[in-house]
This record gives C-alpha cells, structure tokens and sequence, in this order.
C-alpha cells in the first residue's frame, strides 16, 4: 500500500455496545442502528440502539457510583490524575481516533488531526490542572459560629452532545463534570456515536470506576428519557435551539438545573479600514471550517460599503477553488453534510436564495456518492430573509452591506441568536467599541475561531444559556454548600 492509498483508507469499525456500569452491553430490545460514511453514504458498522430502558440503566449505574462516593469521595487531585491518563491516552491513540472522527463526521482528515484530536486532549489535561481550584473557604459572619462553604458536584450529570464535533464537545461537557466529581450518562448524536464508545473504554483503562461513565447510543427517544429521568441532578445539552428549548422545558419542570448550548448565527463585520484581504481570508475561513457545521460559524458578513463591491467580488470567485472531497484526501477542506436530513435542509436554503432573486456564487457540485452541499455566497440578503434569521448550518454565508457603525451593530444584533461575532479592522478604539455592543457569549477581533479550552464560551437568546470551557464550567457542574458550627 503506498502513502497515498494509506491516507485514503478508512478504518474498519467493529459492531459498537452500550457501555453501561463500566463493560459493554446491548441494548434491552436487541435494536440496532446503522451508521452511514457521510462521503460515501455506505454503511460503516452498527451501534447499539438504546432506548428508554436502557437510559433507565445507565442512569441506576450513575446513581450507585454517585451515591457510593467512589468518585466523588476522591480528593479532587485523585480525580484530576485519571483525567490527565485520558489526555496521554488521547494522544498515545491519536491517529486511530482522528480517522474514527473524520469517518465517522465526514470532517477533513487534516482538521481532525490539526483540531480535534489535539483539543479534547487539551480538555481533560486543563481540567485535571483545574482541579486544585475545587475548594471551599472560611467566612467571618456575624453570629457567633465558625462558617465555611463546601463546593460539591450536583451528583449524576446527563450529557447530551451534537454529531458536528463528538470528540470536542463531548470533552467540553465530560471533563469539568468528571473533574467535580459527577458521574455522567453521555447520550452522543445517533449519527455520530463513534468515538463517544471508543472514549468509553479509554476512560476504562485510565482507571475511571465503574458506573461513573455511562454511554448510551441512540436517538430521540433515549435523549427525553434522559432528561426526563428525576435521578439525574443536572443536564448538559448541546444543539439545535429547538431541540434545546425542549430540553430546558423538560427540565424545568422537574426544576433540574440544565445548561444548553445551541445554535448561532454568528456575525462577521468588515469595515472599511480593515486589512480587506486578510478580512476576506478570515470570512472565507469562518464560514467553511468544519463545512459550515459549526454553531459558531461566521454565516453572515456585513461589510461596510466603499469595500462591500470589492468583497462581494473576491469571495464570489473564491468559492469555486475551495477543496471539495473525500475527507480521507489530501488538502480537502470541505467535507460532506452529516447525512441525507441535513444536505437536504441546506439544499433548500440554497434554493431560496436563488428563487429570491439574490445574487448567488457557489462552487462546483461533488462528483460522486456522499451528502454533499456546495459551498455558496449569497449577496444583498435582506435582513428579514430567512438565510439571515435562520440557522443553515452548512457552507452558505450571506453578505450584506451597511453604512455606519450603529447600523452594523443593529444589523449583526438584529436576529434572535447571540452566540458569536467577530469584527475585522485597524482602529483600536473601534474594536472595543463594537465588541462591547455586539451581543454574543464570544467576540473576535481581526480573526475567527480564535478558540482556547481556557476561554469560555456560550450564548444569549436563542443560542442558550451558560458556559463551556474555563474555569465557567467547572462552576456550571460544582454547587455551594454552606455550613455553620454553632459557637455560642
């Protein structure tokens, strides 16, 4: 086999289990689901098909390990040592998980190597350091009694994640809930399930206890029965703002204390001083990254009209050279959609665009199997358009134009989202300015993607509420106790 075929071979994938009380399983009815190569739309493997009852049985392994404090009853620098094994452990099999994730996601071979194999990594070997911080303190209160506060873990944790990045946003939510002490019912996205089980054993052998990471595959079924479950002390969530608003409704009702993080529509402002060609590197960069599948993607561009002509220009003749293709290849940028669903949701906004009449480039169509979408620029998008107020969570970024500030403020706040944005020029004072009014949980300044597992991240509005990442999110999976000694 020659280095090249090497780069294009996919690996072959056992039939995958349930992994509940620390060993695999299937699940209670027999079901299973098939899990497609999104750039061939062959069948890869079969995963096991949870359901409610096996929710049920995950969620009792969590309770006992909970309960039982083999976990939690650790000193949080116990705790921290486990984690810092899966960090080693990530790496030591970094090659075998970057082409279980580009496989199993369509995502670029390069990228999983370069971003998402190294990131979750990164993730649990910050949170391990973190774990020094999980402390209480003494107070000085007015009464007579010697008082302190103890910051302890909610109990059992149920993570839900999206098919988009399985191995980064699984790390983001598993590794500060573990860190505190929690256990954890990870449901990962039926499309993607793949590395969430191969994870489920790594954390086996770095010495994780049994019951405090349970794993079950399935779809929506299993995900309402994990939020509905009363056993489960807090929920994690990332995806769609619909799927999200469910998950908050569900948990409120049993007061379950929950954080979502959703979808974005995230604005990219170009002003006229800007350095406008690497303004529009930096747009073409923020709207094709990870195949516009990005919560985060920079899918609106408002650009500051002396410069909107020459923008409209160059990204309209850039979009047909953008690499296209097989995930597996060499220098391929862009992958396919998750799957036939989501190509053909991307497809119909496309479609929109060109029955409204705008100005529309997109590049060349994939030959050959896959769900693919073209990459697509659409230009003097009205505001009100639904490709503007809508999430299209593909390779489809909008242009518009504006004339001042205050007006690229209004546009860039002006739908129900407010998750990221980014502003693009050479005036100092201005980029505080705007930064400081753009309402979004992240802001970028003369870049995009500008991500770090110390920084935090999350939304406003329709794009939810608390954050990942950073000492924010060790505090989302750790609550406060007080207690006071009575010294009178």
């Amino acid at each position: 086999m020659t280095d090249q075929d090497a780069t294009h071979a996919r690996p072959s994938v056992a039939p995958g289990a349930l992994w509940i009380g620390g060993r695999p399983a299937a699940a209670a009815d027999g079901a299973t689901r098939t899990i497609l190569d999104p750039a061939t739309a062959q069948a890869v493997t079969t995963v096991a098909d949870g359901g409610a009852a096996d929710v049920a049985l995950a969620v009792v392994a969590a309770r006992a390990a909970a309960d039982s404090g083999v976990w939690s009853g650790m000193a949080p620098r116990a705790r921290a040592e486990v984690l810092a094994r899966v960090a080693a452990l990530i790496r030591e099999h970094a090659e075998e998980l970057a082409r279980l994730e580009s496989l199993d996601v369509g995502k670029p071979l390069m990228f999983t190597r370069m971003i998402d194999v190294p990131t979750a990594a990164d993730t649990y070997a910050y949170y391990a350091q973190l774990a020094a911080s999980i402390e209480g303190s003494a107070r000085t209160p007015s009464i007579p009694a010697f008082a302190y506060t103890r910051r302890e873990p909610h109990g059992v944790v149920g993570a839900i994640t999206p098919f988009n990045f399985p191995l980064i946003l699984s790390a983001t939510k598993l590794a500060p809930a573990l860190v505190a002490g929690n256990t954890v019912v990870h449901k990962p996205a039926e499309e993607t399930p793949l590395t969430a089980l191969r994870m489920a054993e790594l954390f086996h052998e770095a010495g994780l206890p049994d019951g405090v990471l349970n794993v079950v595959t399935g779809g929506a079924d299993a995900g309402r029965a994990l939020v509905a479950d009363p056993r489960v002390d807090k929920i994690a969530f990332t995806g769609s703002s619909a799927v999200g608003r469910s998950v908050a409704q569900a948990a409120g009702a049993a007061l379950t204390p929950v954080l979502v993080e959703l979808g974005g529509k995230g604005a990219n402002v170009i002003f006229a001083d800007a350095d406008v060609e690497a303004a529009i590197g930096t747009a073409i960069n923020a709207f094709v990254f990870n195949t516009g599948q990005f919560c985060m993607a920079g899918s609106r561009l408002l650009v500051e009209r002396p410069v909107y002509d020459a923008v409209v220009e160059a990204l309209t003749g850039a979009v047909g050279h953008v690499p296209v293709g097989d995930p597996f290849a060499d220098g391929t940028v862009v992958g396919p959609m998750a799957g036939p669903t989501h190509e053909a949701k991307v497809r119909s906004y496309i479609e929109l665009a060109a029955e409204s009449g705008y100005r529309l480039a997109s590049g060349p169509e994939h030959d050959g199997p896959g769900f693919f979408a073209p990459v697509t620029v659409v230009a003097g998008v009205d505001q009100a358009s639904p490709l503007v107020q809508e999430e299209v969570f593909g390779p489809v970024l909008t242009v518009q134009a504006f004339d001042t500030e205050d007006e690229a403020v209004a546009m860039a706040n002006g739908t129900p989202y407010g998750l990221s944005a980014g502003l693009q020029t050479t005036n100092l004072a201005r980029a505080h300015r705007v930064a400081a009014r753009l309402r979004a949980g992240i802001v970028w300044v003369n870049g995009w993607s500008l991500l770090d597992v110390q920084m935090p991240f999350g939304g406003t509005g329709r794009s939810g509420y608390g954050r990942e990442n950073g000492p924010e999110a060790l505090d989302e999976y750790l609550r406060t106790k007080s207690v006071l000694i009575d010294l009178g």
